[in-house]
């Protein structure tokens, strides 16, 4: 009886079991850090933290302040609007950020200590993007312009209207004298004019007199081959073209003395979208550019040009790395992430010392890192993952497999916390977007589908890295070239029958889901496989035709199919989920943006009647207002709720 009633008291004294996942609203409210650039001197840390209002039904980023060592955190900005891309002054003195405080899209200053922000800019249709010239003088940036009079004319006379392929609004470099203090406005000057170019990225040379920028000849998204490397004299407004090679030419970056000019590049490939791009260099007089990374077997993310060399950002499966190019031999070599740490954006110290990254490691939130860089040493200065302590999260790990054809897929599985090996589990698979996207094992709040819930109702989770994945390499990337969907399928597929044969899957109870290229995998496992239970399509592909005559891009249809529809109608069809509409069988959850311009709503509409048609049952829901993405909490709640309730349906039985 004693040892009955110490184990009562015991039970009574013990602390009750922590929720295994948050709820869709506590998923939803979780706060996110993004964009750090660290000071010049490297003593402190400007960031983002993104949260949700659901009484304006946004979610709102502010700028923070954290200094280098960790031992203090505070937030800079506040108010209704949305404060981002926090940039310090060379010398220190200034932060500059975007904020749409006053309408429109401004560069707002602010004292880093605190103090009153105040509008740099007054520009009538709102500051693309910015950067500050390396003597902390000025600041450029791009804008549309004023609204032309003729364009106001033919408003007033014929309302408004817009000629598709013919009506285009350019932009342009202006640049702005940063008056001592916030007494004084001045006036920006446009830099570049006209309508043979429309300014994309861009880059101030050393000694604060250039400019370098990359162009295309119209906004169009279908233009992007057109760009090419461009310098402007600010003294003059002396445009020069210094590259025009086939395909595009973005991103330029100087050379610390001003001679060279780094870019990204396609090399001169005509089908570039699934290829590597390059980095290469030009006389910033103009010249022979050369070519450097051909042996490095990913996208470089071309960043900045120190003393030591250039340095970019790339992929490595899925983790993410910096490196450093050696300009003079083409080598490079990793200097930081890859390994414990994926590197997901930052920035450098003057003098690139010490950087400032965002970062995640295995199973874990991402958080803002301090590191130097001769002797690399990360440690958070934010603790974004304390928003997990209360609950008991899922596991990551990085599986692999082989396809159909023998090709070697990985993904990310996601195990309940209590996994127990030798169970079977229900089994749900996300997919992706892109095709170049990746998944990744890091933690982050479910904002489209609810992998933690699912995983808390005891279901594994399987995020597939198909054929024509980021981090892969560029062979990888385009195994699905002319075999988008049939290729696609196979890697899903044989992911789902490795795990079935691990003992782990429940062959009778498997789902998938995905987003944009993901939810057109969805569609065509719809009409293609029947080893689902239940599908969920968001933003999907239905019938390639009828996507490649509406969508805004598209050269990608032409790029991975290699033909339009008028010259090559068989691949069309081979890949167009709607072909087999017939032979579907799964009951399917449509969910799509009204005002969707990359994946255009007939897409949806075409797969909803095909099921209905062939007696599958389907349900569509369109969200009014929104585009490709569905980006507010309230619609984004739906979105999680509703996939929640149709799997909760189809896999467990449960209403």
């Amino acid at each position: 009886m004693k040892r009955l009633v110490l184990f009562l008291a015991a039970a009574c004294l013990a602390p009750a079991q922590s929720p295994k996942a948050p709820t869709i609203d506590q998923a939803l409210s979780m706060k996110t850090p993004g964009s750090p650039h660290i000071s010049p001197d490297g003593q402190w840390v400007a960031y983002t933290l993104s949260e949700t209002d659901w009484d304006d039904n946004e979610f709102k980023s502010q700028l923070w302040l954290a200094r280098a060592d960790g031992t203090e955190r505070f937030q800079l900005t506040r108010g209704k609007k949305s404060a981002s891309n926090p940039a310090w002054s060379p010398d220190g003195k200034w932060l500059a950020f975007t904020t749409e405080r006053d309408s429109k899209r401004q560069v707002w200053l602010i004292a880093p200590r605190g103090g009153e922000a105040w509008p740099l800019t007054s520009d009538e249709a709102g500051v693309g993007s910015f950067e500050w010239s390396p003597d902390s003088k000025r600041i450029a940036f791009t804008s549309d312009g004023p609204e032309s009079k003729a364009r106001k004319d033919r408003k007033d006379k014929y309302g408004d209207f817009s000629i598709i392929g013919d009506d285009y609004t350019f932009s342009h470099l202006y640049v702005l004298d940063v008056p001592a203090d916030s007494g004084t406005k001045n006036k920006a000057e446009q830099i570049t004019s006209g309508e043979s170019f429309t300014v994309q990225s861009f880059r101030w040379s050393p000694d604060s007199t250039r400019i370098a920028f990359s162009a295309t000849i119209n906004p169009d998204l279908g233009s992007g081959d057109t760009a090419d490397i461009y310098t402007v004299t600010l003294a003059d407004k002396a445009v020069k073209k210094i590259v025009s090679t086939p395909g595009p030419d973005s991103n330029p970056v100087w050379s610390p003395d001003g001679a060279q000019i780094a870019y990204s590049t396609a090399n001169g490939e005509q089908f570039h979208y699934f290829k590597n791009s390059r980095i290469a260099i030009v006389p910033a007089a103009g010249g022979t550019p050369r070519v450097l990374t051909l042996n490095f077997d990913e996208e470089p993310d071309l960043s900045d040009w120190s003393a030591e060399g250039i340095w970019f950002a790339a992929l490595q499966k899925t983790s993410a790395a910096l490196f450093l190019l050696d300009p003079s031999t083409g080598n490079s070599r990793r200097v930081l992430g890859g390994d414990g740490l994926a590197i997901l954006g930052g920035s450098f110290t003057k003098d690139f010392k010490s950087a400032a990254v965002l970062a995640f490691k295995p199973n874990e939130y991402p958080e803002i890192y301090v590191t130097p860089i001769a002797s690399p040493n990360p440690r958070a200065i934010t603790d974004n993952r304390a928003q997990y302590a209360q609950f008991t999260p899922a596991d990551r790990e990085v599986i692999s497999w082989k396809s159909r054809d023998g090709a070697v897929i990985e993904g990310v599985l996601i195990k309940p916390a209590g996994f127990t090996p030798g169970r079977r589990y229900p089994l749900l698979v996300v997919i992706h977007g892109g095709p170049t996207g990746i998944d990744r094992p890091m933690r982050a709040p479910d904002r489209t589908y609810p992998i933690e819930l699912f995983a808390a109702k005891g279901a594994l989770i399987l995020r597939p890295n198909y054929r024509g994945s980021a981090g892969y390499g560029e062979a990888f990337r385009s195994l699905n070239v002319r075999n988008l969907g049939v290729g696609d399928m196979w890697d899903v597929e044989s992911g789902v029958d490795y795990l079935i044969q691990q003992g782990l899957a429940d062959p009778a109870k498997v789902g998938a889901m995905g987003w944009s290229q993901g939810g057109y995998i969805s569609a065509f496992l719809a009409t293609n496989s029947r080893k689902f239970k239940a599908l969920s399509v968001g933003a999907g592909i239905s019938d390639w035709m009828t996507y490649y005559v509406n969508t805004d891009i598209h050269p990608f249809t032409r790029q991975y199919l290699k033909a339009t529809p008028w010259d090559d109608p068989a691949i069309y069809a081979k890949t167009s989920p709607i072909t087999n509409i017939k032979q579907a069988a799964t009951p399917t959850l449509i969910q799509h943006g009204e005002n969707d311009r990359r994946v255009p709503l007939p897409n949806a509409f075409e797969l909803y009647q095909g099921l209905r048609d062939t007696g599958v049952e389907a349900r569509l829901v369109v969200y009014q207002g929104f585009g490709h993405g569905i980006t507010k909490p309230k619609q984004q709640r739906h979105v999680l709720e509703d996939n929640l309730a149709w799997f909760t349906r189809w896999i467990w039985g449960e209403k």
